[in-house]
């Protein structure tokens, strides 16, 4: 049976620990971010990763940092033939890419070398891709530069906002660990390198990239409520209240300055773009429940509304 170390975060990665532990795989430590502050309260939350390790007693660790010789010492000892990642948002230094006996194997959520970085999946959403999938991945020094052991990849649905597509590719990442670790350890499965001259990056998210701009054509405004459900939300302001933006579809519907609204109906509050126009369908105030486009005008007068 094979050493395993686990390090990651949030329920992408606990998804391919879940998948470990069932299959028989009990790593010998998991790693997660430290307690981070969240919501209103700004109360510390545990991740994901943490609540399944703590439930199932696994031996947990949180370190600030990779960097230094106590932490590394640590990993040293636990003899891990694999470290196995996802999501985990910590780098990994060389040194500690070089402590497992056998590899450091990451679980990706692209296509790779399509979108590289921090989030491949509304990346691929917001640019219209057919597919995407999952790679496993050997680790380098490199942002998601590695050779790529195995791949799988799925259709994105044309409706699929990017927390079901999540969900779906989640769960492939942890059936390819449960069918390939074995293959990767014992060196059967060799990985291949990416032709960097394909690459592609997908950084961080901030809150302003999700704001909809009524400039830009109906079906990238489309694309971007999709992209940021759930997180951090898609977003417009009308009368100086920032609403969050959560079902949209492209309307046929003809208007005049993007922003303004076209027409109101029980199915949908349609509003003018760049090129085409948008029929809003699910929305939410400030502070409130999200709603449907039919309860949302019953609580706004939308007469010559202009959202901004």
């Amino acid at each position: 049976m094979n050493r395993v170390v686990f390090a990651g975060t949030p329920e992408f990665a606990c998804e391919s620990l879940r998948a470990l532990v069932e299959s028989g795989v009990r790593p010998v430590a998991v790693l997660t971010q430290p307690d981070r502050p969240a919501g209103r309260g700004k109360k510390l939350r545990e991740s994901a990763v943490k609540q399944y390790a703590m439930a199932h007693d696994l031996n947990l660790m949180q370190p600030d940092s990779l960097k230094g010789p106590g932490i590394l010492a640590e990993l040293k000892a636990l003899h891990a033939d694999l470290f196995v990642v996802a999501a985990y948002g910590l780098l990994l230094p060389q040194p500690v890419l070089d402590v497992p006996s056998a590899a450091c194997v990451n679980v990706h959520g692209s296509l790779l070398p399509r979108w590289r970085g921090a989030a491949p999946i509304q990346a691929a959403v917001l640019a219209g891709d057919k597919r995407t999938g999952i790679c496993l991945m050997q680790m380098e020094a490199g942002l998601d530069t590695g050779p790529v052991y195995v791949s799988e990849s799925l259709d994105i649905g044309a409706s699929e906002t990017a927390g079901e597509l999540h969900d779906r590719l989640a769960t492939l990442g942890g059936e390819m660990l449960v069918q390939y670790l074995d293959d990767i350890a014992t060196g059967d499965l060799l990985p291949v390198a990416q032709d960097d001259n394909d690459a592609t990056y997908a950084g961080k998210i901030r809150t302003e990239d999700a704001r909809l701009d009524w400039t830009l054509p109906a079906d990238e405004l489309q694309r971007r409520v999709r992209a940021y459900n759930p997180v951090p939300g898609a977003w417009t302001t009308l009368n100086g209240e920032r609403l969050k933006c959560w079902q949209a579809t492209v309307s046929s519907e003809e208007g005049d300055a993007p922003g303004s609204v076209v027409s109101t109906s029980p199915e949908g509050i349609v509003v003018a773009c760049g090129e085409g126009s948008l029929r809003l369908t699910e929305l939410q105030r400030p502070g409130k429940t999200v709603v449907s486009a039919a309860e949302f005008e019953r609580q706004l007068n939308l007469d010559q509304a202009v959202f901004v």
